[in-house]
């Protein structure tokens, strides 16, 4: 479907500073840990700053990780609220073809609400002893793990319990998530298309695995902070946002201060305000108090960082009133926005020394990477699996290629026998740094941050099946 446009205003209308807006985004491009993607600012529901930076762009859907757990609970909330599911029903209610397997009492005694909530009474993640125990259908293998608390009492990040969650969903609605959602969420709000990853058993994660644009993010956002409703129709249940966003559980701090203010139905609590996020910097970050709305898609290790940034900048930018006489500021955040951009790796552009095969070997953290050609014209082609992933690159900047997989490069030649190339994976967060050697014949293939899908790099894309 088309995209409604969000409502637009100026930063001063809405009364944000645009000079701590202009703050944020010079801090996250000076961080030399964090590489941000996209930045999307709502306050009293208009759009007051958004921006992108190239090759990113705004159409492009962005795995989201970890973020996808609060859409999990928003389709949680509107199976509640069409009385498919109670939040009190035993988990293992709806599935009693595991009834003669499940023998633990507190795995029994599991309601929805302690997996909504991160208290399935396990201490710690259970995806690997669960895909142990039944590699073929995660749910069984979750339930068969006895927890070592009683549910409810305890909090553990804890994938399989959001993927019951989803299961759950899936079976009783006799839809994927994403079609579950379309007509009952991403319709009303206006939003484009999404898609999920799915596993073996043909089901959407869940827990992980959405792909969607920061747009997609933000409105969600702006939902929850309007209690769930859209442009005068609710959407999501009474109550609902006030039961999802409280904190259900204490969670430990680990040194990051705004993942221990504790958890609600699939969202962190913070220092201020809630939040969904993902692995990498991937946030929706949601201030009641503020009547604001932040989307943002990254790539990092140091997620804390940002919120740490958000908080010195933007709070101080969201005042009481309108603001008169920003002009000049707000044209200046109006043209930096406008040219963002990922600096692009540094080497010598095409025509190439020389075409190149590794004929001294293949070192790459990727088993299945076998083989790589570069041509004299500026040819990428990764050979995996028997698979062939044809890119181009060459010329100043990034070099976009959009089939079989959206990717960008960039890079050249940084010395006589040197060929680096940089690599983003357009719809996700990660980028494959490549170095060929013609002195020894070797190619090197790293990547900057790890993916948590094993999936190979033709499938490192958004799914097109989106239904």
């Amino acid at each position: 479907m088309s995209v409604r446009q969000l409502p637009v205003s100026a930063p001063s209308a809405e009364g944000v500073d645009a000079t701590g807006v202009l703050a944020f985004v010079d801090a996250l491009d000076g961080a030399p840990d964090i590489e941000p993607h996209s930045l999307m600012i709502l306050r009293h529901g208009k759009l007051v700053a958004s921006g992108w930076w190239a090759p990113y762009a705004a159409d492009r859907p962005h795995l989201l990780y970890s973020l996808s757990k609060s859409f999990t609970s928003t389709a949680l909330a509107l199976a509640v609220g069409e009385g498919l599911v109670r939040l009190d029903d035993p988990v293992l209610s709806h599935f009693p073809e595991f009834e003669a397997d499940i023998t633990d009492p507190r795995s029994r005694s599991m309601l929805v609400r302690h997996t909504a909530s991160m208290a399935s009474g396990h201490t710690e993640e259970t995806v690997d002893r669960a895909l142990a125990l039944d590699r073929q259908e995660l749910v069984r293998g979750f339930l068969l793990v006895p927890p070592e608390q009683e549910p409810g009492s305890v909090f553990a990040y804890n994938q399989p319990a959001t993927y019951a969650l989803a299961a759950i969903v899936q079976k009783l609605s006799g839809q994927s998530l994403t079609g579950y959602l379309r007509s009952r969420l991403l319709d009303p709000l206006g939003a484009g298309d999404v898609s999920w990853l799915r596993d073996r058993a043909g089901r959407q994660l869940g827990f992980s695995g959405l792909h969607a644009t920061t747009d997609v993010i933000a409105r969600l956002g702006q939902l929850y902070l309007q209690d769930g409703v859209w442009e005068g129709e609710r959407l999501l249940p009474p109550g609902w946002v006030a039961e999802a966003t409280r904190a259900h559980v204490a969670t430990p701090e680990g040194g990051w201060p705004d993942w221990g203010q504790g958890y609600g139905f699939q969202f962190w609590m913070g220092r201020h305000g809630y939040r969904g996020d993902g692995a990498y910097g991937q946030f929706c970050l949601v201030l009641p108090e503020q009547d604001a709305v932040i989307a943002i898609t990254s790539d990092t290790d140091q997620m804390q960082q940002v919120l740490t940034l958000a908080w010195r900048h933007l709070l101080p930018a969201f005042t009481d009133g309108p603001l008169s006489g920003r002009d000049d500021e707000e044209a200046a955040l109006t043209e930096r926005l406008a040219g963002l951009a990922l600096a692009p790796a540094p080497g010598e552009s095409v025509p190439t020394k020389a075409s190149f095969t590794p004929d001294g070997g293949v070192r790459t953290e990727r088993p299945r990477l076998t083989d790589v050609e570069v041509t004299e014209d500026g040819r990428l082609t990764l050979v995996e699996d028997g698979h062939r992933l044809e890119l181009r690159f060459g010329g100043p900047g990034w070099t976009v290629t959009d089939a079989p997989v959206p990717a960008a490069v960039s890079g050249g030649w940084t010395g006589p026998d040197t060929l680096e190339l940089d690599v983003i994976l357009l719809e996700t967060p990660h980028h494959l740094l490549l170095t060929c050697s013609l002195a020894d014949g070797t190619f090197t293939a790293r990547w900057r941050t790890q993916p948590l899908h094993n999936a190979p790099l033709r499938a490192m894309r958004a799914p097109r099946d989106s239904g």
